[in-house]
This record gives C-alpha cells, sequence and structure tokens, in this order.
C-alpha cells in the first residue's frame, strides 16, 4: 500500500498519538503540550481536507486495519458523508484550541490539552467505522473524554451538571449495548454493511425483536442528538461548560445525526421488513417540538450561554425535520444545514465567552449592565452570529433553511414543516433582539464588583473566524450543495458501500 493509501486511519492515529505525549509534557513545557495539540489539530485538518477531495470521485474507500477483512476485522470506511464529519471536527476543533489558548482557559486544569486529542479520537473514529460495536467503542472514547472536559475549570454548578450527564450517557450507552446484542444475535454481525443484507432474510417470527432493537438503537441515537424528550441534559450541560468546551460540544449532537444518517438507510432501510425505517413515525414530531423548544428557550433564557445551549436544541429539531423526509434531497439539505449550524452554535459560545470577560460580575446575564470594553464591536459580532443562527440573509442559515423547506415540499406533511421552521425563526429572531439590547443598548450602574474589565481584542478571534467560515459556506453554496447532495445519494444507496465493503453488490 502507498503512502496515501493509509491517509485513511490518519485521524484516528494522530489524536491517540498526541494524547499521551500531550499529557506527558504539560507540566513540565506547558507551550510543548500546546504546540503538540495544534500540531495534531492541524494534521487532522489537511488528513481530513486529503480525504474530502479524493471522496469527490464518488469511490467509496476502505481501510482494514491488521489486514483483516470484514467482517471479522475492524473495517474503516471513507464516503463523502465521513469526509464532511471529519473536515468539520478537525475545523471545530482548531477553534476551540484557538479560543482555549488566547483566553487562557486551558490553563483551568492540567489535562485540557489531552483530553481534547482523546475526544477528537472518538469523533473521528465513530465517523470512519463500518461496524456497529466499534461505533460503540468509539462513542465511549468520546464521551469518556467529554466527562473531564465538562468538569474542567472546576466549580459546584459544572460538577453537578457533570453528574447528571455522566449518568444520562450511562444510561445511553447500556441502551446501545442492549441494542447490539439483539441485533448480533438476529444477525450474526455487526458489520453494517452486512448486517443490512441479512436482516433481510430475518423470518417472520423475529421481525417484533428487530424492530425493538432498531428503536433502542435509534433512541440511542436521538438521545446524542438531544431530542426531545430526551434533550432535558444538554441546555444544563452546555450552559455550565467552559466556552471553548460547549464550543467543542456543539458537534456532540451531530454525532447522533450522523449515526442515524449512516445507520438507519443502511441497515433499516427497504429491505428491513417490518423495521423498514424504524424511526418515521416518530422523528418528525420529535423533530418539529425539538425546534420549538430549542427555540423557545432561546427566547426566555437567562445568559447568553444557555441561549447558545438552547439554540443548538433549535437547530437540531431544524436539522431533523430534514432528515425526517429520507429521501436524497432532504438529506442533502441537511448535511448542508449540519455544517452551518455546527459553526453557528459554537460562535455563540464564544461571543457568551467575550461579553462575560468584560462585563465583571454582570458575566453574560442578560441584563442592562456596564458600558464595557469593545461594546461596539462585541455587539456588530453578536448580531452577525445570531443571523446566521436564526437564518436570516445573507448568511448560510438562510440557504440551509431554504434548502431544507424547498427538499421537503413535495411532503405530504410539508406545510407543518414550514410553519415551525418560519414560526421559531421569528421566535429566534426576539429572542436574539431581547438579549441584544439589553446587553448591548441598555445601561445599568457600575458597582465596585462589576467594574468592566479590559481585556485583549484576540478573545474574539475564534468566533470571528467561525463567522467568516458561514460566510464562505454562503458563497460556496453551490458546490458545498452539490457535494451534500452526492454525499446523500451515498448514503441512500447503501449497495455502494456493500459492494465496497464486502466486495458484493
Amino acid at each position: 500500500m502507498s503512502l496515501a493509501d493509509h491517509i485513511a486511519i490518519a485521524p484516528v492515529v494522530v489524536p491517540a498519538l498526541a494524547a499521551p505525549f500531550a499529557l506527558l509534557v504539560m507540566r513540565r513545557r506547558r507551550w510543548l503540550g500546546v504546540t503538540i495539540s495544534f500540531t495534531s489539530c492541524l494534521l487532522m485538518l489537511a488528513a481530513a481536507v486529503t480525504l474530502l477531495v479524493m471522496a469527490s470521485d464518488g469511490v467509496i474507500r476502505t481501510y482494514e486495519i491488521g489486514g483483516w477483512q470484514a467482517s471479522f476485522g475492524i473495517v474503516l470506511v471513507v464516503d463523502r458523508l465521513a469526509a464532511i464529519m471529519l473536515v468539520l471536527a478537525a475545523t471545530l476543533s482548531l477553534l476551540a484550541l484557538l479560543h482555549a489558548v488566547v483566553t487562557e482557559t486551558d490553563r483551568d486544569g492540567w489535562h485540557f490539552h489531552p483530553l481534547l486529542q482523546f475526544q477528537l479520537l472518538g469523533l473521528n473514529g465513530a465517523f470512519l467505522t463500518g461496524d456497529l460495536f466499534n461505533l460503540f467503542v468509539f462513542f465511549e472514547v468520546l464521551l469518556i473524554a467529554s466527562y473531564g472536559l465538562m468538569l474542567h475549570g472546576q466549580g459546584s454548578a459544572r460538577l453537578k451538571a457533570g453528574v447528571q450527564y455522566v449518568i444520562v450517557n450511562i444510561v445511553g450507552s447500556s441502551l446501545f449495548l442492549i441494542a447490539l446484542g439483539l441485533l448480533y444475535a438476529l444477525t450474526g454481525t455487526l458489520n453494517m454493511a452486512q448486517m443490512g443484507l441479512r436482516v433481510a432474510a430475518i423470518g417472520a417470527e423475529d421481525q417484533w425483536l428487530l424492530r425493538v432493537a432498531g428503536l433502542l438503537l435509534v433512541s440511542v441515537f436521538a438521545l446524542k442528538a438531544a431530542l426531545v424528550p430526551l434533550h432535558l441534559w444538554l441546555p444544563r450541560t452546555y450552559a455550565v461548560a467552559t466556552p471553548p468546551v460547549a464550543a467543542l460540544f456543539a458537534i456532540m449532537t451531530k454525532v447522533g445525526v450522523y449515526s442515524l444518517i449512516r445507520v438507519v438507510p443502511q441497515i433499516f432501510g427497504d429491505g428491513a421488513g417490518s423495521a423498514a425505517w424504524v424511526p418515521s413515525p416518530f422523528l418528525l414530531p420529535a423533530a418539529i417540538i425539538t425546534a420549538i423548544v430549542g427555540f423557545s428557550g432561546v427566547f426566555v433564557a437567562r445568559r447568553l450561554s444557555e441561549q447558545a445551549a438552547y439554540a443548538i436544541v433549535g437547530s437540531t429539531g431544524t436539522l431533523m425535520i430534514a432528515v425526517a423526509g429520507w429521501q436524497t434531497d432532504t438529506i442533502g439539505a441537511a448535511l448542508y444545514y449540519l455544517v452551518h449550524s455546527t459553526l453557528a452554535g459554537a460562535a455563540l459560545f464564544f461571543i457568551a465567552d467575550v461579553v462575560a470577560r468584560r462585563r465583571g460580575s454582570f458575566s453574560d446575564t442578560i441584563s442592562s449592565g456596564p458600558v464595557f470594553h469593545e461594546r461596539q464591536s462585541v455587539a456588530l459580532l453578536f448580531l452577525a452570529v445570531a443571523i446566521g443562527v436564526v437564518g436570516l440573509p445573507p448568511l448560510s442559515g438562510f440557504i440551509g433553511k431554504l434548502l431544507i423547506m424547498g427538499s421537503v415540499a413535495d411532503a405530504p406533511w410539508w406545510g407543518w414543516a414550514w410553519a415551525v421552521i418560519l414560526a421559531t425563526t421569528l421566535i429566534g429572531v426576539i429572542g436574539f433582539a431581547r438579549a441584544g439590547s439589553a446587553v448591548f443598548w441598555k445601561e445599568g450602574p457600575v458597582t465596585d464588583d462589576a467594574a468592566p474589565a479590559r481585556v485583549a481584542r484576540s478573545d474574539m478571534a475564534a468566533a470571528v473566524i467561525a463567522l467568516c467560515l458561514m460566510g464562505a459556506l454562503s458563497i460556496a453554496a453551490g458546490p458545498v450543495t452539490a457535494y451534500g447532495e452526492a454525499a446523500a445519494m451515498q448514503v441512500m444507496n447503501s449497495a455502494n458501500t456493500v459492494d465496497a465493503v464486502l466486495g458484493v453488490g
């Protein structure tokens, strides 16, 4: 094999090596640990972009670890969808890392950089793996790392939310294992491509068990995606995490969305009998309610960080409205909006921190306060990102929502989808306008303990870059949507993956 053939494993190997090295050097040479972390993220981005370009030819590539073929060994699968998610994860990690280093948030604990690398190991592995058991393994890797990152910086509120976060995810992991056990008992394999072939041969007497396994698996992914009613853990957890960690967590819900897009067409497609498209009766209502709850939370939030957390929930609901269509064009629209919403959610957490660092004891509360350093610049940045989050022109959120609305126009439930998207957009506009007017327009008294701080402008860098990426996503909407539609076509045509992984059509 040539060096190019090994690029597929680079997104897994690079953070796996960087994490222990960063851990070893952090106490004596912190600068070296930071350098290792930045270098690792840059290498992952380079590898992800290379895979994105390679995948553009439409060929699904596989990497058999140890030379063991599927379904006996671990097989990594690189297609357009995996490449998109790898690039998004690497980009977001660089933004979170930049903000953490510039604001010195990474100094709140010794293990920020190793934990960041371990989380990226889990994320990248989840996007690349071709079997359900290793999807579970990589889920656990990223979750264990996220437990440490969640508690980074300490504090009673963070500890309380962290314990709840751990308990919720332990329950989810237990359900995941039960679902895997049932599927393995029914099909004799955990390789997704092979399982997709074998579910078609399951007898009528076991169809109910297949449906139960499918519903359990979908429930786990819905929990990860924070769909109503499995969303309650997210606002409290994300709102109290340190801002770089919360920004990185913006992609965590997208792992659940990715898993649904990857697993349902492959295993529970048309050939799955009574379990075919198993989440369909529940996914659209859950998505609609999630969008309403999320943007209603944006309206009533008391802190900018809490508002950002609810915006993550609301954008996930909007995203899942498109996914619920289970058509090539709806999935394609969903992928464009997925990238946008991840960047926009991260930018909101960055801005919340920028405001909190300048307002003294007022922090990021949505209330009037003293005039703070560079208030006009921060206000403009907040306005631009809020425009992107709610989906107003000219940023990519507007294009993403238009794509979703256009993709579901032929669905029988299009009226519900359009009404919810438009209504939640209005609610979001009002919510962000309320927050912006309170924080940036109204002035409150200055007390000794609430004196505004003078902070270097560099703490806005990550938010500005995220905003520029949203602008670039809008400018390049044509080629980006074309790539997303091609990725959706690959996912929905599961026979291509079967042929690539197993060598059979």
